[in-house]
């Protein structure tokens, strides 16, 4: 794999969908039906939008995943050639191409239904046929929407190699502690936090409080990002609560993906872990100024030109 024009090489391990979004005024209550305002179909599944952010901020990217022999499947390649994105290891399957319900409110929240498809048939194997991309890369970044047995070998294979690794856990799923000691960074959400550890997660004191309940089951750096108010960094004995770059937020869908796919970059290019998870707390807020996941996802340019206004180093 040679190094994209920000130097950073980043392999990601996980899933492709198709979104397909409504933008309704409220969420509806169970039973009920409302009329929405706009409809979108775009490109989506964390590990997609994770592996596009990075190509956005110009990484050189390889992408290991599944997509079914459907036209959301050719689709869904096309979208990651004109990317960049290194399809060697995107694989066919039998199975449909996995698909995400998604409702978007006027405040901006949403709701999520993912119907996994070809995501399920990603395997150990296809993850140790693809080895030489992950070893190559600088950052191998994992979720949980492809069988956790593939995200643990796929964690193996760079951690044998001394490639930093990121595993972010959605959706909530119970996993092993080998997949936390694998993990050099942990980085849920307030929702995955508390699912994984059980402890309530609504404040910056009990995010800390779950980061360090991970971390006692071997996770070594841990960030939960909070929305709004920012991300909490827990790293040895330290925990610092990084603010968020205050916008107007249009739509949240995929700003969780887009700081994933971002801290990787930041952190191949050198970054401490500190100035990685700041700037990749402002690539995440402009995202959420935009309708879409992918669509919402600044390029480069773009990006570096939020931050220096911001005044983010």
């Amino acid at each position: 794999m040679t190094s994209g024009p920000s130097g950073a090489k980043i392999c990601v391990v996980g899933s492709s969908n198709i979104d397909l979004t409504a933008r309704v005024p409220r969420l509806p209550r169970v039973g009920e039906t409302i009329a929405g305002g706009s409809f979108h179909l775009g490109y989506g599944g964390k590990g997609a939008n994770q592996a596009v952010m990075a190509a956005r901020l110009g990484a050189q990217v390889a992408l290991v995943s599944r997509v079914g022999r459907d036209v959301f499947g050719d689709g869904a390649r096309r979208n990651y050639t004109e990317h960049g994105i290194d399809t060697t290891h995107v694989l066919d399957d039998d199975r449909f191409t996995g698909v995400a319900s998604i409702l978007v409110d006027d405040a901006a929240q949403n709701t999520i239904v993912v119907i996994p498809g070809a995501n399920q048939g990603l395997s150990p194997a296809d993850v140790q046929r693809a080895a030489s991309v992950i070893e190559q890369a600088d950052v191998l970044v994992c979720q949980l929407e492809v069988p956790v047995e593939t995200t643990c070998e796929a964690l193996r294979i760079a951690t044998r190699r001394g490639v930093r690794t990121i595993l972010n856990p959605a959706p909530a799923a119970p996993i092993p502690d080998e997949m936390l000691r694998l993990a050099g960074w942990c980085v849920p959400n307030e929702t995955e936090a508390e699912a994984m550890t059980g402890q309530r997660v609504t404040t910056p004191a009990e995010a800390e409080r779950a980061a360090r309940s991970l971390q006692r089951r071997g996770a070594e750096t841990v960030i939960v990002t909070l929305g709004a108010r920012g991300a909490l960094l827990v790293h040895g004995e330290a925990g610092e609560l990084i603010p968020a770059v205050p916008v107007s937020a249009v739509d949240a869908t995929g700003a969780g993906d887009a700081y994933i796919g971002s801290l990787a970059v930041f952190l191949a290019e050198g970054h401490s872990m500190r100035e990685a998870a700041v700037r990749a707390n402002a690539v995440a807020a402009l995202s959420v100024t935009r309708i879409g996941a992918q669509a919402s996802f600044p390029a480069r340019a773009a990006a570096d030109a939020f931050m220096r206004e911001r005044g983010i180093p």
